[in-house]
């Protein structure tokens, strides 16, 4: 068991790679051979029609709760799958063992219709500090990491998100309306205002990789579940970026946030989003 913040650094200084070999074996073991090859019975609905579930959400999960367990003992899992079969594990963010956040499939629905826009996301934390993430695409076989005080890196080149480009629309991808209630509906209306582009959000976890290289300018988010933001917040912070909530602040992992927030390349750009939010709501 760690007993100090600074032996995760001693962990990650060993066993990066091992986590990131995890990761793609989950993929390779059960993601991409059901890539396109679904059957009517490996897909389930949770709470709606937007919201998917897959056998290959399932089994990629226990993959690696198996494997991110045994690789650091002592340290918990809280995935997307098993707290909604047990809502009371997502507590394990607040508690004092080190904790994987994972997504196993982020972008369920895009999985499900074929397209490549999807990716398995794993973080690591402590006492809700963001130490580690990866965010891997394995239709794209691409590779984001960040270490916390170390930078953020796509297939071992560093990302830096820099401000957007001076007289050009903010680029913003936003909750899908389905996600939000009628008070962050208006939120996001003050989005619809003149130097901004809004559009709706594909998975989160490649929103958060668009920011942090730059390609897009910021998210606006209306939902907390850490396995959606966990690894991407850190990226974007790793690459220079910023996140803020409609209170300043930023946004919490273990909960407790005014919604919607945003997550932008700068921090200039996450105060001019956030005051947009903040003004229309």
């Amino acid at each position: 068991m760690i007993e100090e913040s600074g032996t995760i650094d001693e962990f990650l200084a060993r066993h990066a790679a091992d986590v990131e070999e995890a990761v793609r074996k989950a993929a390779a073991a059960e993601i991409m051979p059901r890539f396109r090859q679904l059957a009517a019975h490996e897909v389930d609905q949770k709470s709606g029609p937007h919201d998917l579930v897959t056998d290959a959400d399932r089994k990629a999960e226990l993959y690696l709760t198996e494997a991110l367990g045994a690789l650091l003992p002592g340290s918990v899992v809280v995935g997307e799958e098993a707290v909604h079969a047990n809502p009371a594990t997502y507590e394990a963010i607040r508690g004092d063992a080190p904790v994987w956040i994972v997504d196993p499939v982020d972008g369920t629905r895009q999985f499900v219709h074929g397209e490549e826009g999807f990716c398995t996301l794993v973080a690591l934390a402590r006492h809700g500090v963001l130490h580690a993430s990866w965010t891997y695409a394995p239709a794209r076989d691409q590779l984001a990491t960040a270490v916390k005080g170390r930078g953020a890196f796509l297939d071992g080149e560093r990302l830096y998100a820099g401000p957007p480009t001076p007289g050009r629309d903010l680029r913003v991808a936003t909750s899908h309306p389905d996600y939000t209630t009628d008070d962050q509906k208006r939120a996001l209306l003050g989005l619809r205002t003149e130097g901004v582009a809004p559009r709706p959000c594909g998975s989160a976890g490649l929103e958060y990789l668009a920011v942090a290289r730059g390609e897009s300018d910021a998210t606006a988010f209306s939902w907390e579940a850490a396995w959606d933001h966990a690894a991407g917040l850190l990226l974007v912070e790793e690459a220079g970026g910023a996140h803020l909530t409609l209170t300043g602040e930023p946004f919490r992992i273990t909960g407790g946030n005014t919604l919607p927030f945003t997550a932008a390349r700068d921090a200039a750009t996450a105060r001019r989003v956030a005051a947009l939010l903040a003004s229309a709501g």
